[in-house]
């Protein structure tokens, strides 16, 4: 091997280490903001909330376990995040697109930017791209993780996201009168009253 191509190989692994970290990171922050909405802001988890919470916890936990049993310089970083960041990013497509079609809507979430699952989107699109290029980083590393585990752990992904989704409680039906503050506090996602235009 020559010297540029031992170069090439070792800024590939130093910036897929990389992609590891910002996963990481990323991750965490969105475990920690998803807790918060429930712990600082008092907001009630809804069935999709609770799924992408769980799977941007997977997806946190997982790496660190990666980090702590193979080290900074594993190469299987991403590829083991990736199926919990497809999940989560298929749900809260699913989440975002209720909400746009007007059939849920859901409290303002952290520092009152948007809602969860616009939040949530965003947090899961970002960990999705980031997994996304590690393992395609890796795909050639001596670990022999190629292209099919990449779309394997896609598709492991989507399968779990699709089972969430059909597995999710139906919607409550649309309210006939507006909710009552008190009795009813805005704290949780729910179908919005619509008022019957005469």
């Amino acid at each position: 091997m020559n010297p540029d191509t031992n170069s090439i190989t070792s800024s590939r692994r130093s910036f897929a280490t990389a992609t590891g970290w910002i996963a990481l990171g990323v991750a965490t922050m969105g475990s920690v903001g998803s807790v918060y909405l429930s712990i600082g802001l008092g907001l009630k988890a809804c069935p999709l909330c609770f799924y992408q919470r769980s799977f941007m916890m997977a997806a946190a936990i997982s790496l660190l376990v990666s980090f702590w049993l193979d080290g900074v310089r594993s190469f299987r970083l991403c590829l083991v995040a990736l199926p919990f960041a497809a999940a989560g990013l298929g749900v809260a497509m699913f989440h975002e697109y209720l909400v746009l079609s007007g059939k849920l809507e859901c409290p303002p979430a952290v520092f009152g930017w948007g809602d969860g699952p616009i939040q949530s989107l965003a947090a899961f699109s970002v960990l999705t791209a980031v997994c996304l290029m590690g393992a395609f980083l890796n795909r050639h590393s001596s670990e022999r993780q190629g292209l099919p585990s990449i779309i394997a752990s896609i598709l492991v992904g989507v399968g779990v996201a699709w089972a969430c989704i059909a597995s999710a409680p139906s919607l409550p039906p649309t309210p006939a009168q507006p909710y009552d503050a008190v009795k009813q506090p805005f704290d949780m996602c729910r179908p919005p009253f619509v008022k019957a235009s005469n």
